[in-house]
């Protein structure tokens, strides 16, 4: 989720859900290490619980990283073993990796030497022309020595040529059962699931076989979905958060934001698909799309965006 799941990003899906896990952008070791760590690693108290997801192949590095992001106040660091654009391969770490597990599972223990927080992985269950019975098995067995606390499995292959980032999200079939015999082959580990998974109902199903389950681009392209978590997966009765809230606290975010130099449009890219499927969310899109953009804009679009939601809703009713 890289340029995806930023401050902002997190912010705007945390006013849905109290208990939900965020995960930020994975972030390069040596950018952590080397970077600016306030623009690169900087997130507000009122996002926990979030993670950071690093990426790296060096076990001396993501260490050190790792030590920087628990001191940053992270809950979790999250190693990805799955990413594979192109960007990541040449850094040779994301889905590569796959191909050689004995430095995840190095990497893994670097970490947790380094950190009294939870390490946790993420991975395909194979690239290429592997096994995926085998290559699924190898890396997990090396991680779960390692000392690893969770191994998030998108339960697809990935295909490091021939195919882009965005298909290798699409056309590598889904194998949910893989996961869920890697589960049943290690009861005592906490194994979730990631891939394709777009509503909730979905999600409690897994749920049936593995620990976890984890969500991407479904929420993103559709927020709504993160309403019902509280309630659905960890048994909350609190109240769901109302819609004119949430962009009441948005409203207000931007305009700080901007008050700090900043621009609308890095917090409304992120609020697009709020209301996908509803009446009235072409106009929504169309606002945030084009006057989000205007180097004074403030948070009053947002309202005029929200406001054209509203009037669809009222001229239904009537």
């Amino acid at each position: 989720m890289i340029d995806w799941t930023d401050r902002h990003c997190r912010t705007f899906h945390r006013q849905f859900t109290r208990h939900a896990l965020l995960y930020t952008e994975m972030v390069v070791a040596d950018a952590a290490i080397h970077g600016n760590r306030e623009r690169i690693l900087g997130f507000a108290e009122a996002e926990h619980p979030v993670a950071l997801q690093l990426g790296g192949s060096d076990p001396v590095k993501l260490a050190e990283a790792a030590r920087i992001g628990e001191a940053m106040g992270y809950q979790e660091i999250n190693l990805n073993v799955g990413c594979p654009s192109d960007r990541v391969q040449s850094g040779t770490f994301g889905a590569c990796l796959m191909k050689t597990p004995y430095i995840v599972a190095s990497s893994v223990e670097a970490m947790k030497q380094a950190v009294a927080i939870p390490v946790t992985v993420k991975c395909r269950i194979g690239v290429d022309d592997q096994d995926t019975e085998m290559a699924l098995d190898e890396l997990a067995n090396g991680v779960f020595h390692a000392g690893v606390d969770a191994l998030w499995v998108h339960a697809r292959k990935a295909w490091l040529k021939g195919l882009s980032p965005k298909e290798n999200r699409d056309i590598p079939p889904l194998d949910y059962a893989r996961v869920y015999r890697l589960k049943q082959q290690n009861p005592s580990q906490f194994i979730g699931i990631n891939g394709g998974i777009q509503t909730l109902d979905e999600a409690l199903d897994h749920l049936n076989h593995v620990d976890g389950v984890m969500l991407g681009r479904a929420i993103y392209h559709n927020p709504m979905l993160l309403l019902e978590v509280d309630r659905s997966i960890y048994g909350s009765e609190g109240a769901v958060p109302s819609i004119g809230a949430i962009i009441d606290h948005m409203c207000d975010y931007a305009d700080a934001h901007i008050a700090r130099g900043g621009r609308l449009s890095h917090i409304t890219r992120h609020l697009v698909g709020l209301f996908h499927g509803a009446a009235g969310a072409r106009r929504w899109r169309q606002i945030l799309s084009t006057e989000a953009n205007q180097t004074d804009a403030t948070s009053a679009v947002i309202r005029l965006a929200y406001a054209a939601i509203e009037t669809v809703s009222t001229d239904k009713a009537a």
